[in-house]
């Protein structure tokens, strides 16, 4: 029977384990800048997907995506039997290290509003100076019976 609780808790466990262990344990350079964003694990607490992101040095650097994969690859060993000491369940569940596209899209979807409001803007500026392309008012006003008429 799949318990969520015991399922959160303990990915919530792991994620700190991880973190920790990058940041005091892990001697690879090309792990200075990884960020444990989240984990999962599965309702049977066998595997463990821990999801990543590496931050650039200055604005302008392209974080090194290939080297902290890399990295986190071949010190896979080594942090899972850091989470078997930290979490002192009876099977450590195995871990998969995934880059975590949250940022990059949280930064696509601000550079797409950014230009909606852009465009907001400009149509705002058109429609300011704008007047009507026919009669001033457009309703059909019902016309007067001249004496003339009757």
């Amino acid at each position: 029977m799949v318990d969520q609780a015991r399922a959160r808790r303990l990915a919530k466990r792991i994620s700190q384990i991880v973190a920790a262990a990058l940041e005091h344990e892990v001697k690879d350079p090309r792990l200075a800048m990884v960020t444990i964003t989240d984990t999962r694990v599965t309702g049977d607490l066998r595997e463990a997907t821990v999801y990543y992101t590496v931050l650039g040095e200055t604005v302008d650097a392209e974080p090194d995506m290939a080297g902290a994969a890399a990295a986190l690859s071949s010190a896979t060993g080594v942090l899972r039997s850091m989470v078997g000491a930290g979490t002192g369940i009876r099977h450590t569940p195995s871990l998969v290290f995934v880059a975590d596209i949250v940022p990059d899209e949280s930064r696509r979807m601000e550079e797409m509003l950014a230009r909606a409001r852009e465009s907001d803007a400009e149509v705002a500026r058109l429609a300011a100076g704008a007047r009507p392309a026919g009669d001033p008012d457009p309703y059909r006003v019902p016309r007067e019976r001249d004496v003339d008429d009757e």
